[in-house]
């Protein structure tokens, strides 16, 4: 057996599952603006979903993505400090969601993979537990890591 996430939107936690064993549960922070699958609303589409792509493996923690790209630069609180303040940091690796729900969270302006919704690192001086993300879901970049090297392309994920 395979598998799968759930990720529960009013208690802001991740959990990783094989059937109905729960083998690891771990913070998370969505989207400030709460839940909606509508584009250029930053909420956090609910719905069934599946892994579309994998993306970072093997890159260190801390890794900067821009455009699901490695930038060369590797966060830490000094390096941010010199950024423009507000920047919605994507680190370490990305697991891009994609809708299974046609005229849900698939297809049109509803779609969740042309929305660009990850499961992400953040840096730790970003509070999880708590909405604050602009869709995505925010992960300690442990966690991210752990999870990343659990699951493969294809992998449920429900976020309720």
């Amino acid at each position: 057996m395979l598998p799968s996430i759930e990720i529960d939107l009013a208690s802001q936690r991740l959990f990783l599952s094989i059937g109905l064993r729960v083998l690891r549960q771990f913070p998370v922070s969505t989207a400030r603006n709460g839940a909606g699958e509508q584009q250029g609303s930053e909420c956090t589409p609910r719905g069934r979903h599946h892994i579309a792509a994998r993306i970072g493996d093997g890159m260190p923690s801390n890794t900067v993505f821009k455009a699901r790209r490695p930038t060369g630069e590797i966060w830490s609180a000094a390096f941010a400090a010199t950024q423009p303040e507000g920047r919605d940091w994507i680190l370490t690796r990305i697991l891009w969601l994609a809708g299974n729900e046609p005229g849900y969270n698939q297809g049109g302006d509803l779609d969740t993979y042309s929305r660009y919704i990850y499961l992400h690192g953040t840096p730790d001086t970003v509070a999880l537990g708590v909405p604050g993300s602009r869709g995505c879901v925010r992960m300690r970049n442990a966690h991210i890591i752990e999870l990343f090297d659990s699951v493969a392309v294809g992998c449920p994920v429900l976020i309720r």
